[in-house]
């Protein structure tokens, strides 16, 4: 009987989505009470097909972009397995769910292939600076949702930002962001900061409508007070975090063509290394590759491999999106993490990034010799302990690694943002 009131509600959910709209739709809150595993993927099973169904049907009536909106919406899961509550938004398995069933219609124009360049990879006419500071674009905020668990260090959010199709980007490109009001020490407007873009360059509806950003809260802990002093949180992150559905924000760019996929040669391998809110450009990627039907991800036979370090499990980002998208190419996405309050590396100290990707340094170097590109992104302080375990490793491997730096960046296969 849950079961099928599940679909009920999973078909009722997406209804709402099958004729475009410029508000939030709300979402029905599906409970499912799985005792075991087989019982868990014989619902989620279930639950896809639906999404599916949904999806196809919404494909018919709206396009493509209706369709993938249907099917991402159409089911919200709270399951409970071993005690342990997880809330499942849209997720990404229900998006798969929609896309395959635009497949199954015919695919075509109904594909995500309506901001594409001629050829896909061509890199000429990627936009940077539409907006600058002194014009900037003004997007609304479709919603803001905290998207880590109760014991991380910190609030991080998903902001989804709607550009209204006025404001293109690409994977691995960054917006500018101007928050309200003036700096306290001179009077004048608050300065720009950048974020990089979180969703690929359909966003998450994959309308072409919107884009994300992943923003970690900004606060000081002053030890004298023993409490944030709120005189010193981050001006712009808590701004962002603290938006609501409607909210305008003032925005630059796009900015930046160093994070940029090479897709010309759809076998090339990606090695992506990211610290906290430096997984942005990687989600990006990931759901042009796997979860949309882009001519890239059509294309594609290489593997995406992507390292992030965070503190603990409830910190990662992205997590469920990610796994059901390496369910679904286990061959293509590879995924590791290094948790330094929960994992101990090789010397018995805490697992940062740099000890994670170390632990597979002969694949890393053997991918990076026959031409994969390797990514960083995250904050500034990462780069110094990959360098020196890079170095270390080269030197073990008898090489020379300024050499073997200066080939990679010669290359081009090197690519690094920090902040």
């Amino acid at each position: 009987m849950l079961l099928r009131t599940t679909i009920v509600l999973a078909l009722a959910s997406s209804s709402a989505a099958f004729a475009p709209q410029n508000s939030h739709p709300a979402r029905a809150d599906v409970a499912l009470d799985m005792a075991n595993g087989s019982k868990r993927k014989a619902a989620l099973k279930t639950l896809g097909k639906v999404a599916g169904v949904a999806g196809s049907f919404a494909l018919a009536t709206t396009g493509a972009p209706g369709a993938a909106l249907a099917a991402k919406q159409a089911v919200e899961v709270v399951e409970t397995v071993d005690n342990t509550k997880k809330i499942i938004v849209g997720g990404a398995a229900v998006v798969a769910a929609g896309v395959v069933g635009m497949k199954a219609l015919g695919g075509g124009s109904k594909s995500q292939d309506f901001l594409e360049a001629e050829p896909y990879w061509d890199q000429k006419t990627v936009p940077t600076n539409t907006y600058k500071n002194k014009t900037p674009f003004t997007g609304k905020v479709v919603s803001t949702k905290r998207i880590v668990g109760p014991k991380a260090t910190g609030e991080t959010c998903h902001i989804i930002i709607d550009h209204n199709s006025e404001f293109p980007y690409w994977e691995g490109q960054s917006w500018g962001v101007v928050p309200p009001g003036v700096r306290e020490r001179d009077g004048k407007p608050n300065a720009v900061r950048l974020y990089s873009i979180a969703s690929s360059r359909y966003g998450d509806d994959m309308s072409g409508k919107t884009g994300s950003l992943c923003v970690r809260r900004a606060t000081y802990w002053c030890p004298d007070l023993k409490a944030d002093d709120p005189a010193k949180k981050g001006v712009c992150s808590n701004f962002l975090c603290d938006t609501k559905a409607g909210d305008e924000v003032k925005m630059t760019g796009p900015a930046g063509k160093v994070m940029l996929l090479p897709e010309e040669d759809p076998k090339t391998d990606y090695i992506m290394v990211a610290t906290g809110t430096g997984i942005a450009p990687y989600r990006g990627f990931i759901r042009r590759l796997f979860n949309e039907d882009t001519p890239a991800a059509r294309a594609y036979k290489g593997e995406a491999w992507l390292f992030l370090g965070v503190a603990n499990s409830d910190a990662l980002l992205y997590d469920d999106e990610f796994q059901e998208a390496k369910s679904r190419f286990p061959e293509n996405l590879r995924i590791d993490y290094a948790l330094s309050r929960e994992q101990n590396n090789s010397k018995g100290g805490k697992m940062y990034i740099q000890d994670k990707v170390e632990e597979y340094s002969d694949e890393v170097f053997n991918k990076l010799e026959n031409g994969a590109h390797i990514y960083f992104c995250g904050l500034k302080g990462m780069m110094p302990g990959i360098q020196d375990m890079l170095k270390g490793v080269a030197e073990k491997k008898g090489l020379d690694y300024e050499e073997w730096l200066k080939k990679l960046k010669k290359a081009k296969q090197w690519h690094v943002e920090v902040y």
